[in-house]
């Protein structure tokens, strides 16, 4: 992935669109930091076409029947009152 400042993002625009298309996702920095990504409408709608939302991925976990939790034998200590 190609990381652009902020200013050489905005001066060359075209250049980092036909880059997102062409390369792959392209980083934006501002002051050493990442804070943006430009990438190609093919990429975004493979991502966005993932996600069904919130609903989707909690729903998506696994069911009730689907998993074992291990219960202990031990039956406790006698103590008396």
């Amino acid at each position: 992935m190609t990381h652009w400042q902020v200013q050489d993002a905005k001066a060359h625009l075209s250049e980092v669109i036909e880059r997102a298309q062409g390369e792959g996702p392209q980083i934006i920095t501002r002051h050493g930091a990442e804070r943006a990504v430009v990438l190609s409408m093919e990429d975004y709608r493979r991502l966005a076409a993932g996600s069904g939302g919130f609903k989707a991925h909690l729903l998506g976990g696994p069911k009730v029947g689907e998993f074992e939790t291990p219960r202990s034998r031990d039956t406790g200590r006698d103590f008396d009152f």
